[in-house]
């Protein structure tokens, strides 16, 4: 895909003065040139142009916004010039990839004055003698290069401080996890005591019953006796009234 399709797809119906990142890996230029990036991307803080086939910066627009770049895998030998004249507060700037060779290629960064970090991982300026002495020695402003500063003590990664936020977050869930286990045994404790105490009642309300079916049965027997005896009573008077015949 061509650049300029590429920029006018991730505008996703926003206009170019509201965009503050852009993304335009992977595409193509039909020239070597950037494309379809203009002076209205004015808020732009975030460009990564990520293996596009650019050989020349000479068209990039003016971007007074951005601080990181990324250019890495591409075909940029030198005329830097123009990152100082278009984005003056750049402080990232990844080359890494590219066919920077010399100490003059990279010698135009002295003006991006608050440029603190500085990839020329894969080029070829690193197999020279004394690379790192010679390119912090050049550009003082920069702190680190190819990730490390003068020290070799390793730049922070944003990503990595997310992941550390994000561990400090997991890292709350199994307290959480605990705590709902602790809810769950004392649920589980509770539902013993509801069932025990549920049986108890159901044990109780059968004896109960036993009990009144007793009383009935009582009852029934009971009034059989007294039919009986009335019975009994009724055939008596009988004989006496036959007697005094």
């Amino acid at each position: 895909m061509e650049m300029k399709k590429r920029i006018s797809l991730e505008l996703r119906n926003r206009t170019p003065a509201e965009v503050e990142e852009l993304v335009v890996d992977n595409c193509r230029t039909s020239d070597g040139e950037v494309e379809g990036l203009t002076d209205d991307f004015k808020e732009l803080e975030f460009l990564s142009m990520v293996n596009v086939g650019l050989t020349s910066l000479a068209k990039l627009p003016s971007l007074p916004k951005l601080r990181k770049l990324e250019l890495s895998d591409n075909n940029i030998s030198g005329h830097l010039e123009t990152l100082s004249e278009k984005c003056p507060n750049l402080t990232y700037l990844n080359l890494s990839g590219n066919k920077i060779k010399g100490l003059n290629n990279v010698e135009a960064l002295q003006n991006l004055k608050n440029l603190k970090s500085l990839d020329l991982f894969n080029c070829e300026i690193t197999t020279l003698e004394e690379y790192r002495e010679s390119i912090f020695e050049l550009l003082p402003q920069v702190t680190y290069l190819d990730g490390f500063d003068q020290e070799d003590n390793e730049a922070p990664d944003s990503e990595a401080d997310d992941d550390d936020d994000d561990e400090g977050e997991d890292g709350a869930g199994p307290t959480g996890d605990y705590d709902d286990e602790d809810e769950d045994e004392e649920g589980s404790e509770g539902g013993e005591v509801g069932l025990s105490y549920l049986m108890k009642e159901r044990i109780q309300d059968e004896e109960d019953d036993d009990d009144y079916a007793e009383e009935e049965e009582e009852e029934e027997k009971a009034g059989v006796k007294g039919e009986k005896r009335k019975r009994d009573a009724e055939d008596e008077g009988e004989e006496d009234d036959d007697d005094d015949d």
